[in-house]
């Protein structure tokens, strides 16, 4: 009689980290460790990028360059024409953490060259930086996530993204207040600067640290030494229709998105002027800058609450077309009411439930529709869609609402009207991605497989 096979070893108790981050997503025995890493990782970029935020906003308002602040989209994206090949040939070259870690020092290099620049007052500095950083926002948070969807596979990542992507929306209060706390002190901008590329070298240092806990799984050894693959950013994504569609898919949620910080601004305008009028002790500036403050301040802890109360648990009960969605039917919602004339502080409830969608539900939903895409796509691709197309879509904003303004006379509610139409086509471009990302993800597993 043949004998019996033995008896498969049971599953390792979870940990102490493991229960904990258990209140999130389900975080499985031995995940806990690389996962709080990602998360610090994480929250230590958005960290360091709101204090350079903040510099950013002072300065270049300071100097007089808020009137170049409209232009600045254009700027990045014309940057970022010449960066995606270099970054594409590099990526073929090299593996993932020297890519990384290459790029990282990338960006401490050139804001040290910032710092000294502010310290002597170079001309255009603020402007330079001001497109800078937003280059770098989009850019560094693209990578890291090409370096998540390397690590994890598909079932993997529905589980612990949401748990990771807690890093970002609770870096972004955190480092704005840092950066508050800094300027009271009046801490030169040279020091502001030192204290943001003390936390970027953290980064890269958690990034090797994640490498070498990775490489030792059987299925990462191979994968974490060899180059990304061949290809260049921008003709990986016309290659693919499903890249395509993502990349219209984000250009279409940017743009209603900055159309919709039009609406917010204009209804916070008027709100200013008319506070000033009544009460002549109080300035315009003053008044705008509570009505910033409190926005953001209440934009960032739901956003924060969201991502960790409720992201997973759509995730889980609904799939991938449950984080997808969401955000164009809170979009169509609130635009509905905008167009109907709602006041301010309608407007302001829109806002602040659109932008903590984005920051939380939707960008969870964002990175896992790269989980099943090829390894080169992963990292170049996802660089050139998340920035340059990105951008493409604050620039068209930006078109519309100068065509909307001085050519048709547009108010904010006939914003509001061309937002609606924007997100019934938003939506159907999503329903048409979630389609392809089911083909995609079957022809991924056949691959396996095979």
């Amino acid at each position: 009689m043949p004998s019996e096979p033995p008896p498969s070893a049971p599953p390792s108790a979870p940990g102490f980290l493991d229960r904990l981050l258990r209140v999130f997503s389900d975080v499985r025995p031995g995940e806990s460790g690389t996962v709080l890493l990602m998360l610090l990782n994480l929250f230590l970029l958005f960290f360091g990028y709101y204090v350079m935020k903040v510099v950013r906003d002072t300065v270049i308002v300071a100097s007089g360059g808020a009137t170049s602040k409209a232009y600045s989209s254009a700027g990045q994206a014309l940057v970022l024409m010449g960066f995606i090949p270099l970054y594409s040939w590099f990526a073929s070259r090299v593996n993932r953490i020297k890519l990384i870690v290459s790029v990282m020092l990338f960006f401490i290099g050139t804001l040290e060259l910032f710092a000294v620049g502010f310290a002597r007052d170079m001309p255009w500095i603020a402007v330079a930086f001001f497109i800078w950083l937003g280059i770098y926002n989009v850019a560094t948070p693209a990578q890291f996530w090409s370096f998540a969807n390397d690590l994890y596979r598909k079932d993997a990542g529905e589980r612990l993204f949401p748990v990771i992507a807690i890093g970002a929306t609770a870096g972004a209060p955190l480092g704005s207040e840092l950066a508050a706390l800094l300027f009271k002190a009046r801490v030169g901008l040279f020091a502001m600067l030192q204290v943001a590329a003390a936390i970027l070298l953290v980064t890269v240092a958690l990034y090797a640290v994640v490498q070498r806990r990775e490489s030792r799984r059987p299925s990462q050894a191979k994968v974490a030494q060899a180059p990304i693959g061949s290809g260049q950013g921008f003709s990986l994504v016309f290659a693919s229709r499903y890249l395509r569609l993502i990349a219209l898919l984000l250009v279409l949620l940017n743009v209603v998105n900055t159309n919709g910080n039009f609406i917010l601004d204009s209804a916070f305008d008027r709100a200013a002027t008319a506070a000033a009028m009544a009460d002549p002790s109080a300035s315009r500036k003053d008044v705008l800058g509570v009505f910033y403050g409190q926005f953001y301040f209440y934009q960032n802890i739901l956003a924060v609450l969201l991502q960790a109360l409720l992201v997973s648990r759509i995730v889980k009960r609904f799939g991938l077309p449950g984080v997808i969605l969401t955000l164009p039917f809170v979009a169509l919602g609130g635009y509905g009411l905008a167009a109907m004339g709602a006041g301010l502080a309608v407007i302001w409830a829109v806002k602040l439930a659109e932008n903590a969608t984005d920051y939380s539900v939707m960008n969870t939903g964002r990175q896992l529709l790269w989980l099943p895409t090829r390894r080169e796509e992963k990292y170049k691709a996802k660089q050139t869609v998340d920035t340059f197309f990105v951008r493409a879509g604050d620039v068209i904003s930006a078109v519309l609402v100068a065509a909307g303004v001085a050519w048709l006379g547009l108010q904010p509610s006939g914003f509001a009207l061309l937002n609606l139409v924007l997100v019934v086509a938003w939506l159907a471009v999503a329903v048409v991605v979630l389609r392809e990302n089911r083909q995609v993800a079957a022809q991924a597993e056949s691959t396996e497989a095979a």
